[in-house]
């Protein structure tokens, strides 16, 4: 399996403290910045993809990685969560803002003896 993208994105809840919301608003984020088109154009197989997903967030234990798994439109995806991302106080309403990163990487099985530079 050859990485053919990584693409990075961050997302949030602002009033729930619902880690799974912005776990999966950041891997939104992130495959939102790019496109595959390769797959239409040499009619490869998606289903062959593996999609890599980190996320990190501040309770780890507190995200659905299945659902986190099923945002994304195609490929075989293994998510899994780690401590990051960041919990912003906000004292006046006695909640915390939930910030998550998310990094979305690609694989394909590919055989480079098969690609060339044209």
């Amino acid at each position: 399996m050859h990485r053919l993208i990584i693409e990075m994105g961050m997302g949030n809840d602002l009033y729930g403290m619902d880690y799974t919301k912005a776990a999966k608003r950041a891997v939104e984020d992130a495959f939102r910045h790019s496109t595959l088109s390769i797959f239409k154009s040499l009619n490869l197989d998606s289903n062959k993809m593996q999609v890599k997903v980190t996320v990190g967030v501040n309770e780890p234990e507190k995200v659905d990685c299945e659902a986190v798994a099923a945002t994304l439109p195609r490929g075989v995806a293994v998510v899994t969560v780690v401590r990051g991302g960041q919990n912003i106080a906000d004292p006046m309403n006695n909640t915390s803002h939930v910030i998550a990163t998310a990094a979305v990487e690609a694989y394909y099985p590919i055989k480079p003896s098969e690609w060339k530079l044209s």
